[in-house]
């Protein structure tokens, strides 16, 4: 039987119980109530106006601004809190017809080094005399294009000459084939012009792949001493021929991580460029050496040197600095756009010091291969030589930007 205590107290806990449990949901519903909303749906469309890479612009019937982005001052559609007066034309075009239309909305003017140089805008319909311009930068696009029509243009007229060439001195042999001292002249000239050819053809593809999509091969411990023998190999017969010496510095013992067929290719293309550009019996050096964990090696001539102006272009496809010397020695205009590519792609970078009348310093710079040897080993196999040559300030010009500091390329 249940004591008047026992349910007076029972009768107590449920009053506390649901005074308690109503002080927690009035709390809860007044948290709730003082907690900020979401973003509305406005909220969130502005946000995105406001992100959006393209320049964005709402106009109403009479091309006044309604709303706009930062996008639409950066491409030079709003100017001064006022549309384009082109896009503003284009809009009223649209509030009659209807139908959207694209607008040139270039730059007229160049108001700074980062202008976009080509804008596209699309006006479209919104209705009750409300029209949206959205605007794109195409500047990366078109000078893309450019660069291709440019290099379909050059290697289709570099291929024309050498094959131009070989067809005329055929017709000519076919012509003087019962004489044997003409028919020998013309055969030596078609040799040249097909082996140019063949040069050309073989630098093309190199290029292509170095700028291309294909995987490179995988980088292998190289020795700089192997590469700068077979290097060397390739350029002594065209350095004879021009009555050019090639010295180099004592071996390094250097080692860096690469491509050694490239990297071949690359300082071949830099002692045939020395070669090309010199006089005869003018000395061409190769110098190694490790600095800050880069190998550079140096190849320094004593030639006609390059003009300031044209040391930021000397690495562009089918550049000539000389254009009458290079055709002279065969070259083809590709040897330093391949070198700068190679050093790119092996973490590195080529430099460049040159002075007309003076001489050239090409300087590539290539990582180092860091040793797992012992520290007192490692110092064995690959002292650091100090550098006794003075110092000079080159232009660092494979990453498109001038970099001062002391060049290895021996003296001038």
């Amino acid at each position: 039987m249940t004591t008047p205590v026992a349910l007076l107290t029972a009768i107590g806990a449920l009053v506390v119980g649901a005074v308690a449990g109503y002080l927690v949901a009035r709390t809860r519903a007044r948290r709730e109530a003082e907690a900020p909303a979401g973003p509305t749906v406005a909220e969130l469309l502005m946000r995105l106006i406001r992100s959006s890479n393209s320049g964005i612009v709402v106009l109403n019937r009479f091309g006044d601004l309604v709303l706009h982005n930062p996008r639409a001052y950066e491409l030079g559609l709003v100017r001064v809190n006022q549309a384009d007066a082109r896009a503003r034309k284009a809009a009223e075009q649209v509030v009659e017809t209807d139908e959207p239309m694209e607008v040139d909305l270039s730059p007229l003017e160049n108001r700074g080094r980062r202008q976009p140089e080509a804008v596209l805008g699309e006006v479209r319909p919104l209705g009750d005399g409300f029209t949206v311009v959205e605007a794109v930068d195409h500047s990366e696009a078109i000078r893309l294009e450019a660069v291709r029509r440019d290099f379909v243009a050059n290697v289709s007229h570099e291929l024309k000459t050498p094959v131009g060439a070989i067809a005329l001195l055929t017709e000519a042999v076919l012509d003087a084939a019962e004489d044997t001292e003409e028919v020998r002249r013309f055969g030596s000239k078609i040799l040249r012009e097909s082996t140019r050819l063949g040069t050309l053809v073989t630098e093309l593809i190199a290029l292509s792949r170095l700028q291309g999509a294909e995987r490179l091969p995988d980088l292998n411990v190289v020795e700089v001493d192997a590469v700068v023998r077979e290097a060397l190999g390739r350029a002594t017969l065209s350095a004879e021929s021009a009555d050019i010496t090639i010295t180099t510095d004592p071996p390094s013992s250097l080692l860096i991580e690469g491509d050694r067929t490239l990297l071949v290719t690359a300082l071949s293309n830099l002692l045939e460029n020395a070669v090309a550009y010199s006089p005869a019996g003018s000395p061409v050096t190769i110098s190694r050496r490790l600095a800050d964990g880069m190998v550079e090696i140096a190849v320094t001539d004593r030639g006609i040197g390059i003009a300031e102006d044209e040391q930021q272009r000397v690495f562009e496809r089918f550049y000539r600095a000389d254009k009458a010397r290079s055709r002279a020695t065969g070259g083809t205009g590709l040897g330093l756009a391949i070198v700068k590519h190679v050093a790119a792609n092996h973490g590195g970078s080529v430099g460049l010091w040159s002075r007309p009348g003076t001489g050239s310093t090409f300087t590539l710079r290539i990582p180092a291969h860091v040793r797992t040897e012992p520290a007192d080993t490692a110092r064995k196999v690959a002292p650091v030589r100090p550098d006794t040559t003075p110092e000079r300030t080159p232009r660092l010009v494979a990453t498109g930007q001038e970099v001062s500091g002391p060049d290895r390329g021996g003296n001038l």
